[in-house]
């Protein structure tokens, strides 16, 4: 297949992010016509593969860690939570290492070429609070009340993780009232005691500092 065409096609999906899968439908070619052609491409330094089957242009100026996360698991939702939506939404000024993920998949950790992403796993009757990111973007987020509700649901786990936090800075339209409402939905009763708990401790360290 000539480098023109399936990079003709590529440019015509006009996304970050695509699959070996998703171009091969589009451009009416067969899966290994089209690897071996993607291959080529990346023999040339014109595009990389991120992970498993996913792409980007080299150049493309709208490639980010964000772009990837729908394509990671494509049978199953995931949506950004814990520490990296509390730093997306400024209640934690320090850039997380990693980007972590809510799904009901077993926990996870996948490296790509972009970023290294962290997969929890939360009670399917747990898996809610989230919509597109500033509502218009290409990938799930979790509120600000519930993406720190999902770190105190963790934090209660055997592993322990989030049990301790950056410095964290509320905004105005943080709501305590919403986080508790929140908890109450957590199913486990041990998990929702103890994160009522936590967030108690929070509550009354923001009064203070006020």
């Amino acid at each position: 297949m000539p480098k023109s065409t399936i990079l003709g096609f590529i440019k015509q999906l006009r996304q970050p992010v695509f699959t070996t899968h998703e171009l091969s439908v589009f451009s009416g070619k067969s899966l290994s016509t089209t690897t071996q052609a993607l291959n080529f491409l990346q023999s040339q330094g014109v595009v990389f593969k991120i992970y498993r089957g996913i792409w980007a242009e080299v150049t493309n100026e709208r490639l980010s860690p964000y772009a990837v996360i729908p394509f990671l698991l494509p049978r199953h939702r995931s949506y950004v939570s814990f520490i990296t939506a509390l730093h997306l939404h400024g209640i934690i000024g320090q850039i997380p290492q990693t980007v972590t993920l809510a799904s009901t998949v077993h926990t996870r950790i996948i490296h790509t070429e972009v970023a290294t992403f962290f997969i929890h796993r939360i009670a399917p009757a747990f898996f809610d609070g989230f919509d597109w990111y500033k509502k218009r973007g290409s990938f799930l987020i979790a509120g600000q009340e519930k993406a720190l509700v999902d770190c105190l649901y963790l934090s209660a786990r055997k592993k322990k993780q989030f049990g301790h936090f950056p410095e964290l800075h509320f905004p105005k339209s943080f709501s305590f009232k919403k986080t508790k409402e929140w908890i109450k939905k957590i199913p486990n009763v041990r998990i929702r005691s103890f994160a009522q708990k936590e967030l108690d401790k929070m509550i009354c360290a923001a009064e203070n500092d006020l």
